[in-house]
């Protein structure tokens, strides 16, 4: 076959798979109207410990409805989880301390109908996965249970601790839009069926009640 051949008929295969993958987000974009889904921290709690400070949580969310859609047609959804931590001071602004982020990617698989989620301390790279822990699940309801587990997450040395202060934690949970596929992003721009953001904030040590 002439390599003229050859090469239209590799060209006619990457768009035919091209056409599906943007027909797929269409077919999300065109999706009806959906409530935003809620979420919030039902258990939020730091530990003290030689090596360092841990965050220990239980958040309580759901997947929003289009952004469900899309995974189940295989296109996966990131979200990031952020701890600020900040000293108080009386005579000027909070102190920065410490930050951390947890990041998180769930797919789907539509062939073999199984969920993984990866998660990372890095944002993940667009051309690979990079570092990060995997795992599988058969269902979604299994995942979910592992992203809103946190517990012994590390966000800050020993060294940025200083006795007798007093600290002000913000941890923050949201689906990262940025990371979406570029029709993604413009369509769910403002769309209620997208959005996923949550915070909550703790003072610690905690001030003994009087």
């Amino acid at each position: 076959m002439p390599d003229g051949a050859v090469a239209g008929g590799r060209l006619r295969r990457a768009l035919r798979c091209l056409s599906g993958w943007l027909l797929g987000c269409l077919l999300v974009l065109g999706a009806g109207a959906h409530a935003a889904a809620t979420g919030a921290v039902k258990d939020l709690r730091l530990e003290a410990a030689d090596d360092g400070l841990y965050l220990h949580a239980l958040l309580e969310f759901e997947v929003p409805a289009l952004a469900e859609d899309a995974l189940r047609k295989g296109i996966p959804m990131y979200f990031v989880t952020e701890a600020e931590l900040t000293r108080s001071r009386w005579y000027w602004y909070d102190q920065p301390v410490a930050t951390a982020q947890r990041y998180l990617r769930l797919s789907y698989q539509p062939l073999t109908r199984r969920w993984r989620l990866n998660v990372a301390s890095e944002p993940f790279d667009p051309s690979g996965l990079g570092v990060s822990l995997g795992q599988n699940f058969d269902e979604l309801s299994d995942v979910l249970a592992a992203m809103q587990r946190i517990a012994r997450w590390k966000i800050a040395p020993p060294s940025a601790i200083e006795p007798r202060a007093q600290y002000n934690l913000q941890l923050r949970f949201r689906l990262d839009m940025s990371q979406l596929p570029r029709p993604l992003q413009i369509g769910a721009l403002g769309r209620s069926g997208w959005s996923l953001s949550f915070a909550r904030s703790l003072r610690w040590p905690a001030e003994p009640a009087p």
